[in-house]
Order: structure tokens, then sequence, then C-alpha cells
């Protein structure tokens, strides 16, 4: 079941997603490698960089860990 979220809420893990994705490609890895590194799964990366995906505050961690950067640099 998919959760319906607001315009607002929609842009914001829309913002989220694209510095994920910034960073991960800068660091030059596809979302399988990166996926690896953060032990998640491919999907899950690839519904995050796409706003799809509300990020819980571990797996917010552990994508700032892979991507060695701070959580406030995500947000």
């Amino acid at each position: 079941m998919k959760i319906g979220y607001t315009k607002t809420e929609q842009a914001y893990l829309q913002v989220v997603g694209q510095k994920i994705r910034e960073a991960r490609q800068n660091l030059g890895l596809s979302q399988e490698k990166f996926a690896l590194v953060c032990k998640l799964d491919r999907t899950y990366i690839s519904d995050v960089e796409r706003g799809e995906r509300n990020i819980s505050l571990l797996n917010l961690w552990k994508i700032a860990k892979a991507l060695k950067i701070n959580i406030p640099t995500l947000i």
C-alpha cells in the first residue's frame, strides 16, 4: 500500500533523494553497489532517490555513513 503525501511532503522527499543521488554519483557508485555498501535493497535506494520513500532514521544514518557525509548535509 502506497502512502499519499502532500505536495510539500513530496517535494521535501524529492530534495533529499536528489541530494543522496548526487552524493552517490560523486562517489562513482551505481545504485546496486551503493545498496551493497549501505546493506539496503537496491529498489529501496531507487525509491529514496526518486522521493517515493520516506526514509527511517536508521536507514538515513546508513546512507550518510556510506556516503561519508553527515546527516544534516542530506536534509
